[in-house]
């Protein structure tokens, strides 16, 4: 889809690059020519996903960094910055997400995810914005929210009050630090089944069924789909692109904003009997 020099010569940082869609993206990037710096708190999984990414050829370095803790943060930026010379692009793509009934939840539950989601990012954010703002470098933030960061969902309260505020912090952002030269998007995916989410959020047999059935293109996202999305993004080509979020969803959500949409359950049969009854009004 890309030539592959696209991202020749940018350093870009992906939060949670060493799973799921973090790994994606993160293996496109390097694929189109930038040196990838991935961060995360498990060094086990980071340093797997490193090699794997030097086997193919992609020059890149791994940080283990909570970043839940400002002064962690700190110190990985500082590492890649002599490493590779400085970062071009923020990725926020670290999350953490479960299914439950709020009214069930601990304060502690809340906070296990606006902590990663909202306050991470933010701290994240905030880093090295000021870095780039001081030494009058421009950059790239790109952030991972989720189609109901507008809509609300239930079951997911933490996450959705979270990634309504990464939202927020995309838009606010995206006007206070463009005349810096920093521009701010976002993407909002559906259903991208990834090894954490089979876990936290579709553990029941038949549950990842039933969400691919609320898609109307039928299916399920991949990995190539989300990442090539990421790379055109982050890249010069759309550097106009600026406080906006792109779903990407097969319709997901618009399926389930329209009031009649479920009608798609109806058979022609049922659709016949609808008919007559109404030409008999």
């Amino acid at each position: 889809m890309f030539r592959s020099d696209l991202l020749s010569g940018k350093v870009i940082l992906v939060t949670g690059g060493g799973t799921g869609i973090g790994r994606a993206i993160s293996e496109k990037f390097g694929s189109l020519g930038a040196k990838v710096a991935i961060i995360g708190r498990r060094e086990e999984v980071l340093k797997e996903t490193s090699e794997d990414l030097k086997k193919n050829g992609i020059e890149t370095l791994y940080h283990r960094c909570d970043i839940r803790n400002p002064d962690e943060i700190s110190k990985a930026v500082d590492y890649f910055n002599e490493k590779f010379g400085g970062i071009d692009v923020l990725v926020n793509n670290a999350a953490g997400n479960f299914v439950s009934p709020t009214h069930k939840l601990s304060p502690h539950a809340f906070d296990s995810v606006l902590n990663i989601v909202l306050h991470g990012t933010i701290y994240m954010t905030l880093d090295l914005g000021k870095r780039w703002i001081d030494s009058g470098q421009k950059g790239v933030i790109l952030d991972i929210v989720t189609t109901y960061a507008w809509t609300g969902s239930a079951f997911v309260v933490p996450s959705a009050a979270a990634k309504a505020g990464v939202l927020a912090l995309v838009r606010s952002l995206s006007v206070e630090w463009a005349p810096y030269g920093i521009r701010h998007v976002a993407i909002a995916p559906g259903p991208f089944p990834t090894q954490a989410t089979k876990k936290n959020l579709f553990p029941l047999e038949g549950m990842e069924e039933a969400l691919r059935e609320r898609v109307p293109l039928g299916r399920v996202g991949t990995m190539e789909e989300i990442s090539d999305l990421a790379a055109f993004l982050v890249s010069d080509g759309a550097s106009y692109i600026n406080g906006e979020v792109v779903t990407i969803d097969g319709g997901e959500w618009l399926k389930g904003a329209g009031q009649f949409n479920d009608l798609l359950k109806l058979t022609d049969e049922q659709w016949e009997i609808i008919k007559n009854v109404s030409k008999k009004r």
